[in-house]
């Protein structure tokens, strides 16, 4: 494997950095999940767009155009033969001291990791997933808002944790004025009837690109689509529910809280979303090769 940095290939084995990285020190940084598709990176410009739009919020500026970044995508894939995989694109402070100044850092680093990933075995797309909801509460937009995908994610991790203990692979966020939020590291829709309900960005949410792709592909098939702030009863009287994400795409669930979903199994919408997201998927994207 050839990891990309700072304008090099560098073998796996030789990809280090300092441990002075403000990255590592303080999780100062952003970073984006990337998939590729058939010989193509998925939403690459979008990805490219969000990082940026991350960076600038925390004061960071990246070291290259967002054209350069792009290529740099492009050339990590093609260096790795990558045809269906994963990108990890990170974007640290750089090397510092030891204390919080930022502006000690003289030069950020950007690494680009073209890899593999598989978030939830395939029998979960299948028969649906089980949730919970858990006492972390989403990190508040004026302390470090959820729409900066920063390095530091234990805000998230600290849900996981609590998820992997109650025995399911994912869990739901709440806000701190109780409403859902997301899940550790995805998007949450419920459908009633013929309409899709996802909270908006004020609620404590990333803007995730495969939820607006998927937002975006039910209003062609005629669903109709709204942003609105959900609680848990709304939750629990879903007639469907399902997650989405760069790594897990369009994942069913069926329980959430020992409280099942419609009849207990991935609903008629979910697959049709599903199917329609995995042929978008397979047929847009930047051309690798």
């Amino acid at each position: 494997m050839q990891i990309y940095m700072n304008g090099k290939m560098v073998p796996k084995r030789d990809a280090k950095v300092s441990i002075f990285d403000h990255g590592l020190l303080y999780g100062d940084g952003v970073f984006e999940g990337i998939r590729a598709y058939n010989g193509r990176v998925f939403m690459l410009r979008e990805h490219v767009d969000r990082l940026y739009r991350s960076a600038r919020a925390i004061t960071l500026k990246i070291p290259m155009s967002k054209q350069a970044m792009v290529n740099a995508v492009i050339r990590t894939c093609r260096e790795n033969r990558t045809r269906n995989g994963y990108v990890r694109l990170v974007v640290t402070r750089g090397v510092g001291t030891l204390g919080l100044n930022p502006f000690t850092c003289k030069r950020p680093q950007v690494i680009i990791i073209a890899g593999t990933i598989q978030l939830y075995p395939k029998e979960l797309y299948d028969k649906g997933m089980s949730i919970i909801t858990v006492a972390t509460v989403r990190n508040v937009a004026e302390a470090v808002n959820p729409n900066i995908k920063s390095l530091n994610y234990l805000n998230n991790i600290l849900a996981k944790i609590e998820a992997i203990n109650g025995g399911v692979p994912e869990a739901v966020m709440l806000n701190a004025q109780g409403f859902v939020a997301e899940a550790t590291g995805d998007n949450i829709f419920i459908i009633k009837g013929n309409t899709l309900l996802t909270p908006p960005p004020y609620a404590g949410v990333l803007e995730g690109i495969t939820r607006n792709v998927v937002m975006d592909l039910a209003r062609q098939a005629g669903y109709d689509v709204r942003e609105q702030m959900l609680t848990r009863y709304d939750v629990y009287n879903a007639d469907e529910l399902f997650l989405t994400g760069t790594a897990a795409e369009v994942v069913p669930v069926v329980t959430i809280d020992r409280r099942t979903i419609g009849d207990g199994k991935p609903g008629k919408i979910t697959k049709d979303l599903e199917r329609r997201f995995r042929e978008f998927a397979n047929s847009v994207g930047e051309p690798i090769f």
